[in-house]
């Protein structure tokens, strides 16, 4: 049983209401039910899936669906949606395929090449009206709350946080979440508090700061610049038990150690999954950085079974 020591920050989503302010982000590959299961048993907040095309679900493929699986040891849930055809939106809410989570959220943000290539992700930076019209949309027939995830914008000198996060609070987001890089700049380069403060200045609607958040230093960074929440990506592979330093959530009988955490993740990854060659490609984005020794880092590389990297990681 957990017992919770320090300041808890409550978040409010429209009608959602988190247990606090430290949330895992949506990542390809990384956000699958067991690892979300994972980071909520350690103290996140709330999750979000990986993000799912809504051109996938509407059209029943079957790998897409896949992506709404929700586990029974998750807390609350967000599922992050991509596309850029607003009746495809509206169809797939309506469909009740989305009832299982808890917030809708619309991927605005997204700077792979292959999603921007459709016009979806940050695509939708440069059509400021088409975002607008597909937030509007999805909020006029989602019963939860819907929020949007974005980026300071599409090219390298691009700054529309404010203009875009006004839109978004105008269209009827109930929050938003800004990683204020460019689409240009991918990942390179640093964040800076200072986005994140005006942004948070320039609208009433919650503010959930993304990107470089690592650390409790980094974490505090951000929220000095007043920024109601906060969700790591990159931060927490391999390093889940950042939540429960993040969160001040302890464990009656102490931290869990490295070992205990590595255990309850491939344990979840078993439940969820059967195919061994799945929980082996998941879990090996997890291991490599569960090691810091590089010749285990290469041995967990070249494995193909569950057992290895077991072996590998001292768990067997």
């Amino acid at each position: 049983m957990w017992a919770y020591f320090g300041k808890i920050n409550y978040m409010k989503i429209g009608s959602i209401e988190t247990k606090n302010n430290i949330f895992l982000a949506p990542q390809a590959g990384v956000s699958e039910v067991a690892f979300r299961s994972l980071c909520a048993w350690l103290g996140a907040g709330l999750t979000y899936t990986e993000m799912v095309s809504v051109k996938g679900l509407y059209y029943n493929s079957k790998n897409t669906f896949e992506l709404l699986r929700r586990g029974e040891e998750e807390g609350l849930v967000a599922v992050q949606l991509f596309g850029h055809e607003p009746e495809i939106f509206k169809k797939v809410i309506e469909s009740k395929i989305l009832d299982n989570f808890d917030i809708i959220d619309i991927n605005m943000g997204c700077p792979a090449p292959k999603i921007v290539k459709n016009g979806d992700g940050s695509a939708l930076m440069k059509d400021m009206g088409l975002a607008r019209k597909i937030i509007e949309t999805c909020v006029s027939v989602s019963p939860k709350p819907v929020t949007v995830k974005f980026r300071k914008g599409y090219y390298k000198n691009d700054d529309l946080l404010v203009e875009f996060a006004k839109m978004c609070e105008e269209a009827g987001a109930s929050a938003i979440a800004i990683h204020p890089r460019t689409k240009e700049d991918g990942y390179s380069g640093v964040t800076h508090a200072s986005d994140f403060e005006k942004v948070k200045r320039a609208v009433k609607i919650p503010v959930i700061a993304s990107g470089d958040i690592v650390d409790k230093e980094s974490l505090e960074r951000v929220l000095k610049a007043g920024v109601d929440g906060v969700m790591l990506a990159r931060g927490a592979v391999g390093h889940p038990e950042i939540f429960m330093e993040l969160s001040n959530k302890k464990c009656e009988e102490g931290e869990f150690t490295r070992e205990e955490i590595i255990k309850t993740h491939i344990y979840l990854l078993k439940k969820y999954y059967s195919d061994e060659r799945k929980i082996v490609n998941l879990l090996k984005r997890h291991a490599m950085k569960y090691v810091s020794d590089t010749k285990k880092r290469k041995d967990i590389a070249l494995s193909s079974s569950l057992k290895e990297i077991e072996e590998i990681l001292g768990v067997d």
